[in-house]
Parts: structure tokens; sequence; C-alpha cells
């Protein structure tokens, strides 16, 4: 019986979140609108027209699959590239549909997106992944993945 109770309090899951105490990082509490919400501070980083303001919404060690781009963005300067041409044509953001989950310390946000080129009023239809990182001071982007929709509507 002792051993019962011994193997069971080792197969009883760890608790969701630690302390520092422990030297673990505790998890950051958030919700679907706070998830959400980044987002839209991406999407007024782009609208500001500024590249540096963009390329700080990821994580140094990101990775940026682009809609417009075969090439896989790995660095700052790999992102700001990318940026810089994206920008020029305006582009505006709206979510068409998602899905967001939350884990310990990350998020994904996941679903359509309907980009308008407010330069030449084009848009472009397609679908996104969002996973983010919380880093102990903000959220930001670990991977974003982004292409456009193969079927027409």
């Amino acid at each position: 019986m002792a051993l019962a109770i011994a193997l069971a309090g080792c197969a009883a899951s760890p608790p969701a979140s630690t302390t520092a105490s422990t030297g673990t990082t505790a998890c950051k509490a958030t919700s679907e609108p706070e998830i959400a919400a980044l987002f839209e501070r991406w999407n007024r980083s782009l609208q500001s027209g500024d590249t540096q303001q963009v390329v700080a919404n990821y994580a140094e060690d990101s990775v940026l699959l682009p809609t417009v781009s075969n090439k896989p963005r790995v660095s700052a300067a790999e992102k700001a590239d990318y940026f810089n041409h994206f920008l020029a044509n305006k582009p505006a953001g709206k979510i068409d549909w998602r899905r967001i989950e939350i884990g310990c310390n990350s998020a994904l946000d996941s679903g359509l997106y309907t980009f308008t080129y407010r330069s030449t009023g084009v848009q472009v239809k397609a679908r996104f992944t969002y996973t983010y990182k919380w880093n102990g001071t903000q959220w930001l982007i670990s991977s974003h993945h982004s292409s456009a929709l193969p079927e027409k509507n």
C-alpha cells in the first residue's frame, strides 16, 4: 500500500506554475483578448510604415515565413529587408477567422486574414499562424507563417 501511494505521488503532474525559488519561471497569466491584441499591435506597426517598429514585434530567434516571399527570414536584418518591400504597399490587415490556443508562456493564433494594400486597393486573402512567447517582459512573435489562399473565391 505504501508503495502504491509513493508511486501515485511520482505520477502526479507537476504544478502549472512554479516560482523563482525553484529556479524556474512562472507561467504568465493571459487571455484570448490579450493574445488577439498582439495581432493588432503588429498591424499598427505595419501601418506606421516603420520597418523597425514591425521587426520589434519578433523575438531575436524567431522565424518569418512571409506571404509574398519564398525566402525564410530568420535574422532581424532579413525580416527588415522583407518588410522594407512589403510596407511599400501600405498594407492593413483584418482578421476574418481565428483560433487562439494558450500555453505556459506561449500562445498560438492561427486563422485567415485579408490584407488591403492601401497604395493600390488590391486585397490578398491569406492564412496565418503566429506563435508567441513571453520573454519575461512582453509577448513576442516566435514564428510567423503566412501564405496566400490557394483557392480563388
